[in-house]
């Protein structure tokens, strides 16, 4: 199977190096192609795959084609590329707010094999979070097939299309709360006088501690909250303070911030 990437981003490195790394496929079954020289040339360093001299030379050659480009592109690559690939082709979007619909329009027949995808930066360490939905001309095992590669660098589940702009907000951007997250409680820490470098190693295992429980546990993220708040302790006294600043009402609001925006790409 020849797998293709419009685009040769973070996003595409990431997924290749996951591929890679975990076996699924072999660099000599990879091709890629970027308008940035840097970035082919960093990618062919890195992996060794092939690249193209151009889009239409990727999905010409492509089974499965992902097209990892910015959403404001998607429209101009899937224009110049709709006539030069095969029926069969399985098409991998990674594009933002972009549905199903669009890409099929887009990419000029309805029944195009599209699976639409919305990864995290997490993947450039395999501990991607991806939602997936699938147009109804991709089978089962198609769908399965797909599902292999991008659970290669981390999870990835099947949603209901409707739900992929909360998906965006959960997942997809919010790698960037959780660093905001970490880079204050840092601050706060060296304000205290702890070194900088240590303050950020001691905020980001926390964080990365702290979402294991969830995970493995199974217990409500409340319930572990609980556990940490002793009668009269430190944390319940922070937890008040956060509380009282709008802290869960502000990440809600800029989720929604988010999710709106998302819907209109």
């Amino acid at each position: 199977m020849k797998i293709g990437f419009i685009g040769l981003g973070n996003m595409a490195t990431a997924i290749i190096g996951g591929m890679l790394q975990k076996g699924v496929t072999k660099a000599e079954n990879v091709i890629g192609y970027d308008v940035s020289e840097t970035a082919r040339d960093n990618v062919k360093t890195k992996f060794n795959i092939k690249i193209a001299n151009n889009n239409i030379e990727v999905a010409e050659q492509s089974d499965v084609l992902f097209l990892a480009v910015k959403p404001i592109y998607i429209e101009g690559v899937a224009s110049e590329i709709k006539d030069n690939m095969r029926d069969e082709t399985m098409i991998v979007s990674i594009a933002a707010g972009k549905t199903l619909d669009f890409l099929q329009k887009a990419l000029g027949n309805r029944n195009r094999k599209i699976i639409r995808c919305m990864p995290n930066t997490p993947a450039l360490v395999l501990e991607g979070c991806t939602g997936v939905c699938a147009a109804e001309s991709v089978t089962k095992e198609e769908l399965e097939s797909v599902l292999v590669l991008l659970r290669s660098f981390g999870v990835a589940s099947v949603v209901e299309e409707r739900l992929m702009d909360a998906v965006v907000g959960v997942s997809g951007s919010s790698p960037a709360y959780v660093f905001l997250f970490i880079e204050a409680m840092a601050d706060e820490a060296v304000a205290a006088g702890m070194p900088r470098a240590q303050a950020y190693e001691f905020a980001a295992q926390a964080v990365l501690g702290s979402a294991k429980l969830v995970l493995e546990t199974g217990k409500h993220p409340g319930e572990l909250k609980d556990m940490v708040c002793s009668p009269g302790g430190t944390t319940i006294q922070a937890v008040k303070v956060l509380e009282e600043k709008g802290f869960r009402a502000a990440i809600m609001d800029a989720m929604e911030a988010c999710i709106e925006t998302s819907k209109k790409l």
